[in-house]
């Protein structure tokens, strides 16, 4: 069921939250033609500009910085009316836009969408993946509904369920004569070359920080901002890696982990939820079944 709002205003809305036709197309998975053309034809029934085009993308005219309000208000009355009516039916309906983590879509990815596509057999569960940070930021723009973040300790929001805790590793190549041992100390972390994402990036910057406070620096062998291709740089001799969570099997073949120890060191899996849309009914029974399920699948 389509909302009841004219689409076109929707692709209104979203170019004047991102700032970008390209953005926007990007977010909402169309072709930046359809976007503009759409946009055109926004502004041609108007009478008037909606957008300003500048050299960095598009800021709103006059007539649209008095309209946008009004428009946001109406789409979210819409989406919400269009919801309550799937709901009155009973049964959750509609698209919802979850991503994963890497290290957690080849453990939770499967059997999720397996038992939503049984409970909810009219909701479309549209699934990506991507590091936290690209996740964080797709959730703020409203292009994800549902994301799977990392968190350091203690900094999950009270608005954000912690799914798991896990616990952080070195990352050894199997070869390594560290291999053969199961813990190692911040302390001898130091004296090694890590394989760390850049900056600006929380673990990063909680790793600098207890490193100062024992006087010391972490020392960088190269900065690669996916977990894979920290584990690749690993398994190639690269320097070691700081992740958490397990590894896969064919990872095993090449790696291995080391607990982290004085002081122990862990980051939290949490589920957040994007401000950009209502808490529509598929949303809601959809975060329940993560809820459900992610948590025995993440410590399995």
């Amino acid at each position: 069921m389509q909302t009841i709002l004219d689409p076109k205003w929707h692709l209104f809305a979203k170019v004047a939250e991102l700032g970008s036709l390209s953005r926007a197309s990007a977010a909402l998975d169309m072709p930046p033609s359809v976007v503009s053309r759409h946009i055109a034809q926004l502004e041609e029934e108007s009478g008037s500009r909606l957008f300003r085009r500048t050299g960095r993308g598009v800021v709103l005219t006059e007539l649209g910085e008095r309209i946008y309000p009004r428009i946001k208000a109406m789409i979210l009355a819409s989406e919400q009316l269009t919801d309550d009516i799937r709901a009155s039916r009973g049964m959750p309906m509609g698209k919802v836009r979850l991503s994963m983590l890497p290290t957690t879509i080849t453990i939770i990815a499967e059997p999720l969408f397996a038992e939503a596509k049984q409970r909810f057999p009219e909701v479309q569960l549209h699934i990506t993946e991507g590091s936290s940070a690209q996740l964080e930021e797709w959730l703020k723009e409203g292009r994800l509904d549902l994301s799977l973040l990392l968190r350091e300790e203690n900094t999950a929001h009270p608005d954000e369920p912690v799914l798991t805790t896990l616990p952080l590793s070195l990352i050894v190549p199997v070869a390594h004569p560290l291999a053969s041992r199961q813990t190692i100390s911040f302390n001898e972390v130091l004296a090694l070359a890590l394989v760390l994402p850049s900056n600006p990036h929380p673990m990063r910057s909680r790793l600098e920080g207890l490193a100062r406070q024992r006087d010391a620096s972490l020392q960088m062998a190269a900065e690669a901002d996916s977990i894979h291709l920290q584990h690749e740089i690993v398994a190639h001799g690269g320097g070691f890696a700081i992740t958490a969570g397990q590894l896969s099997a064919p990872q095993r073949e090449r790696l291995t982990t080391l607990h982290i120890v004085d002081p122990v060191l862990s980051r939290s899996v949490v589920l957040g939820t994007t401000l950009h849309r209502p808490s529509t009914h598929a949303l809601r029974e959809v975060s329940r079944l993560i809820l459900e399920v992610a948590p025995a699948l993440l410590n399995s």
